[in-house]
């Protein structure tokens, strides 16, 4: 029987087939997801923020996108993918709250969104797929076995991307 693994916030997990990998209530923040699809092994992040070197307090590197995003890229590799076949899914980001005259320092979900594919980018990862912005929360798997990346929200349903 698969593992279901929890994935909770300003945290990551590694994995490999049959295992799925979930992290639940992504608002602003982000879930990136990576997976080799010849090794079926990938990984699951659920970044808070976009920059360590913004934060007071940046003693976890998993809440951030920086320092985050290459972590899991190198445990991804140590547990066989290679980096060039690796693919990203990325989703949530959302506006949760309406902001009269917002400046971008309280835009975060559409600042950890760019950031995520800032650093895939410059990593030479490829976003196959993403479902990010609106004003709506997420629960995000990811299946190991297929890659398959599903994300539900409360009234707008679930989908694969």
């Amino acid at each position: 029987m698969a593992a279901l693994i929890k994935v909770g916030m300003a945290d990551y997990k590694v994995g490999r087939s049959p295992s799925t990998l979930i992290s639940y209530g992504l608002g602003s923040c982000i879930g990136v997801s990576l997976y080799d699809p010849v090794k079926k092994v990938g990984g699951l992040l659920h970044i808070m923020l976009p920059d360590s070197t913004q934060a007071r307090f940046s003693d976890n590197p998993a809440k951030f996108a920086d320092t985050g995003i290459p972590l899991m890229i190198n445990d991804v590799v140590a547990l066989g993918a290679t980096k060039a076949r690796l693919q990203a899914k990325i989703a949530g980001g959302a506006q949760m709250f309406a902001f009269s005259n917002a400046s971008d320092i309280m835009k975060v979900g559409s600042r950890n969104a760019e950031t995520c594919k800032q650093i895939l980018r410059r990593n030479g990862i490829k976003i196959v797929a993403e479902d990010t912005g609106g004003n709506y929360g997420r629960t995000v798997s990811i299946d190991l076995e297929t890659g398959a990346y599903k994300v539900k929200t409360i009234d707008r349903g679930e989908k694969l991307i």
